[in-house]
């Protein structure tokens, strides 16, 4: 059996591998078994790849393949290791936007190798080589700008609100079809500063795309750009013959576009808008800051208010894990449900910075799943509800969403929580959330304001319970 043969027959199991962790990650009860089976396909697919690039009669440039190999393995293995075990678990979202900036620059790269090592074929292959290698590099160059501005806004080093230039729309689609033309050109005369214009255009629009998207979308943002990694790892796959690159870039691209379909039906916007950097959706004339007086609350008093409640929702957000309050929030609710209280919580399909961010802190503090239920589980149960607890939530409980047509935010569907009985909020400020939308549940007659950290403020009703 050849070394392609046997190698061949690895990426085939690696692939199934991924398959099945992909089925596993769908579900709580077995997302440790989907990690352990994708942990296993990619440790497969580097010894596969590890035996194929060193069998054979050893040469110059097998040893010289052999070094960059060692080379490649330590460097990343060396980053992968030491970003997991710095970043805060508030970090994920950023990091894994940083990440698809690497798969897509990877794709750049391999696609100029291509075309400035370009395999000897016929002329009709010739053609259909040279579109992939342009396909690869718009892709990968999309892929790498779009995920750097996304790691900028997620990591607020670059604001969250939409960058709204004259005739965005037009540009866009002038892009779009600079691309084809220019394709065209290179497929009849292979040209260097062809390939100069698209990689150029490519992290021009890469950049503009996802700059022109709100903080509010940006959870669905990073999944299209998942996607849109996946989809520059297929076409890499195609440069390098690569089956299983393909398989994989196939699998990552159709299963991020899905979810990303699946988020944006969740928040009422557009995929097709989404995608294409708010395309079709004018820009908000201007809101109004919203005004009234708040109500404050101590710790002792939220206490006493839950002491005597039947029913508890907690409705989580960002805040609650950038103050890392998941352990004390999930000590509270069991506390509060030995007492006999009916504790459950309420979970935004774009709570955080990524799809599941909460749903990962609250497994990680040993929350029952039972009780942790989406949006469209618990909305029509919180009119009855006794006290909701808002920890860390701004967004994705902002009654503007509802009742105000001219919002940025109009039209996504959010929890409705205020009406609740009690609403609590826990915030350290006023301020307005991630997408720069002011919320007047601050000012409603039942909402009172906890200030402060999420974590400590919870502490304290801990020991006042």
């Amino acid at each position: 059996m050849t070394a392609v043969a046997v190698a061949n027959a690895a990426y085939v199991a690696a692939a199934l591998l991924f398959i099945m962790s992909l089925a596993g990650l769908s579900k709580h009860e077995t997302g440790k078994a989907g990690i352990r089976y994708g942990m296993a396909g990619m440790a497969i697919a580097l010894s596969a790849t590890i035996w194929l690039t060193l069998s054979g009669e050893w040469t110059d440039e097998t040893a010289r393949g052999a070094v960059l190999l060692v080379l490649a393995l330590i460097a990343g293995a060396g980053i992968g290791l030491w970003r997991a075990k710095k970043v805060p678990m508030t970090g994920i979202p950023e990091l894994i936007a940083l990440f698809h900036s690497f798969v897509g620059l990877t794709a750049v790269l391999v696609g100029w190798n291509g075309a400035l090592n370009p395999k000897e074929l016929s002329a009709e292959l010739a053609g259909v080589f040279n579109a992939e290698v342009f396909a690869g590099v718009f892709i990968g160059g999309i892929t790498f700008t779009g995920s750097i501005v996304a790691y900028l806004k997620l990591s607020a080093k670059m604001s969250s609100k939409p960058l709204i230039l004259p005739g965005r729309n037009l540009l866009n689609l002038g892009a779009l079809v600079g691309f084809f033309a220019l394709t065209v050109a290179y497929v009849i005369t292979p040209q260097l500063g062809l390939l100069i214009a698209v990689t150029v255009l490519a992290l021009a629009l890469g950049w503009h795309l996802v700059a022109s998207i709100g903080g509010g979308d940006m959870p669905v943002v990073v999944s299209m750009l998942n996607s849109y990694s996946g989809w520059a790892a297929a076409a890499v796959g195609f440069l390098l013959s690569n089956d299983l690159l393909i398989v994989v870039g196939a699998l990552v691209g159709s299963s991020g576009a899905y979810l990303s379909y699946i988020m944006c039906r969740a928040m009422n916007r557009s995929f097709i808008s989404v995608i294409f950097g708010g395309y079709g959706i004018e820009a908000p004339s201007g809101e109004e800051e919203e005004t009234g007086e708040h109500t404050e609350i101590d710790a002792a008093a939220v206490a006493q208010l839950l002491n005597g409640a039947k029913s508890v929702v907690i409705t989580p957000g960002y805040g609650m894990a950038v103050a890392q309050a998941q352990y004390p929030v999930a000590e509270l609710a069991k506390k509060l449900r030995e007492k006999g209280v009916n504790v459950r919580f309420g979970i935004h399909p774009v709570a955080g910075r990524l799809p599941g961010h909460m749903n990962v802190l609250l497994a990680e503090a040993k929350v029952p799943y039972d009780i942790v239920l989406e949006m469209d589980e618990i909305n029509d149960d919180l009119a009855s509800t006794a006290v909701v607890l808002v920890i860390g939530a701004n967004d994705t409980v902002n009654p503007a969403a509802t009742e105000n047509p001219g919002s940025p935010i109009a039209g996504m569907p959010v929890l409705k929580v205020w009406e609740a009985e009690n609403v609590i909020v826990f915030k350290r400020s006023m301020a307005s959330g991630y997408a720069g939308v002011s919320n007047p549940l601050f000012y409603k007659p039942n909402t009172k304001m906890l200030f402060g950290d999420a974590k400590d403020k919870v502490g304290e009703i801990l020991n006042a319970l």
